[in-house]
């Protein structure tokens, strides 16, 4: 049963270390949140490296984890110890050929409350996560922990609303969006203000059509690896907004930090009963959505 108020926080770090390094900076800044009151923390996308997806090369899948292991044993107990529950998204080796963008939802208790695998996967120029990533097969999910009942979509999963309608629907209070996005710095002058705004734009677009809380969490920093590239400038600019697309935190674009608001299901409810876009959907009208195209 979710808290009719509850605290959650969005963690904006520069990922562009080792697996241990990330690790322990992670852990540090889960606890500092943790003490500023935070019960729901989230960390950016493929917290444990570099963003290896710049280039296709078989050598990155060494990156990978098996699932319940590092990432999942040091973050257990870390939740355990502290009482809250954190969002941590990870490179998953399923098995040999098999791998997947996914986030563990880490209970209070160090339990697995819930487990989703990244559903889009983009493929553009130096992200190239085709390479790497099998789709999700886990579907869309509402997971309830002993805080609230949240939703994890993953980065490119944030531009669809199919994917954001089916999570609330499912009774998610907050979207939840691990996110590794920025700018190739040769377009940054003509094309960054337009992508930044957009990327915003239509995850405050979600938490409206769904009266539902929305949380971004970014990274930042310029991650420059390959030889002969500018590398992507991540943007970072992470935030919480309310079921009316309002800003309750905001970061920067280039400094780590963390930011936390509070979770209203009190006035969740009331927004969802002035604003009944739920009550008013053309379900019936609604079977096309499913088709790639609608040929005419």
């Amino acid at each position: 049963m979710s808290k009719r108020k509850y605290k959650i926080a969005v963690i904006q770090l520069n990922l562009n270390d080792v697996a241990e390094n990330n690790l322990k900076k992670c852990i540090s800044w889960v606890r500092d949140a943790a003490k500023k009151g935070a019960e729901v923390i989230l960390l950016p996308e493929l917290y444990s490296s570099h963003y290896f997806c710049q280039s296709e090369d078989v050598d990155n899948f060494a990156l990978a984890e098996p699932l319940y292991s590092t990432s999942f044993i040091a973050f257990s107990e870390l939740a355990k110890e502290l009482g809250v529950v954190i969002i941590v998204p990870f490179f998953e080796k399923r098995m040999a050929g098999i791998y997947h963008n996914s986030a563990y939802i880490i209970d209070t208790d160090g339990t697995e409350a819930g487990l989703y695998r990244k559903m889009h996967i983009p493929d553009d120029p130096h992200f190239y996560e085709k390479f790497y990533f099998t789709p999700g097969d886990l579907g869309f999910q509402a997971i309830e922990t002993k805080k609230g009942t949240v939703g994890t979509l993953i980065c490119w999963d944030q531009w669809y609303p199919e994917a954001a309608r089916i999570t609330a629907l499912k009774g998610a209070e907050v979207l939840f969006y691990p996110t590794a996005i920025g700018w190739h710095p040769k377009e940054k002058e003509q094309y960054g203000e337009n992508q930044y705004g957009a990327w915003m734009n239509v995850m405050k677009g979600h938490a409206v059509a769904n009266g539902v809380f929305v949380a971004a969490a970014n990274r930042i920093g310029l991650e420059k690896y390959i030889e002969g590239t500018e590398g992507i400038q991540f943007w970072g600019a992470s935030f919480i907004a309310g079921p009316q697309g309002e800003i309750l935190a905001q970061a920067s674009h280039d400094q780590e930090e963390i930011l936390i608001a509070e979770v209203d299901l009190d006035l969740q409810e009331n927004v969802r009963q002035n604003w009944p876009f739920f009550r008013d959907r053309r379900i019936d009208a609604f079977g096309d959505i499913t088709k790639r195209a609608i040929d005419r």
